[in-house]
């Protein structure tokens, strides 16, 4: 009886480090909660609007982030057709499931800066 609560244990516990594995692959990376986050605040954004408000970010980056955000279903990009073409990004109803988290990471952040300048 012993060896099969071991077991289901095991088993929990590797379904639970493949899942956080896959969900830090996701969402890896300095830039994608800002975009993220940026795109929650502002909802349909431009690119160069995205480029202006995430300080610090190349365009190339900023590229690159949105391209693996849609591919994992995270965003939605739309091509408006305008001239010259103008694309816009927005979060899909799926990206706002991780709007808790980020909401707790910011908790998380603002109670860790105010216990450094406690200190």
């Amino acid at each position: 009886m012993k060896k099969k609560a071991n077991l289901n244990t095991t088993v929990i516990c590797k379904n639970r480090m493949n899942a956080i594995k896959d969900a830090m692959e996701i969402l890896s990376g300095k830039w994608k909660f800002h975009i993220l986050g940026t795109l929650m605040q502002g909802e349909k954004m431009r690119f160069m609007d995205l480029l202006r408000e995430i300080d610090g970010i190349a365009a190339k980056m900023l590229s690159k982030e949105l391209q693996d955000m849609e591919i994992n279903h995270l965003i939605n990009r739309t091509v408006l057709n305008t001239k010259p073409v103008t694309v816009e990004y927005e979060v899909t109803e799926y990206g706002r499931t991780i709007q808790p988290i980020i909401d707790e990471i910011a908790k998380w952040g603002i109670e860790y800066r105010k216990s450094l300048y406690e200190k």
